[in-house]
């Protein structure tokens, strides 16, 4: 199978190393609790990486997953339709989008992990291991 390159913006990697040590207290919390040194079945996942003109806070490239967190500014509607177009065009290079709540992260994160885990069992079972 081909390895898929990953086109981006590269004015974008500033603003992506900004939010990288800048992150929000899900984005930590995710980062440290579930995808820090493979924990997560043994992917690997980087933080912030710019695909195309877009940042995405997760990214795992086996998968080629892209996990986002929102937090209250994304109840905003012009925010929302950024998400949605964000989304679509994600999903229409090949890339699949899990979204979380900010508050989901910090208040339930055994329910972000199994609903992580049910994705990667229902999409990718052959590349987990024995």
């Amino acid at each position: 199978m081909q390895e898929k390159f990953h086109h981006y913006n590269h004015r974008l990697k500033k603003f992506a190393n900004h939010h990288r040590n800048n992150s929000t207290k899900a984005e930590v919390r995710l980062w440290c609790e579930l995808f820090r040194n493979k924990q997560m079945f043994g992917f690997s996942f980087l933080r912030q990486r710019p695909i195309g003109s877009y940042i995405a806070d997760f990214y795992c490239k086996e998968l080629n997953l892209v996990i986002e967190t929102d937090g209250s500014t994304h109840f905003d509607e012009e925010v929302q339709l950024k998400d949605v177009a964000k989304t679509k065009w994600l999903e229409s290079q090949g890339y699949s989008v899990l979204r979380f709540w900010d508050d989901e992260v910090m208040n339930n994160i055994e329910g972000i992990r199994d609903r992580i885990i049910c994705w990667i069992k229902e999409n990718h079972r052959d590349k987990l291991p024995e």
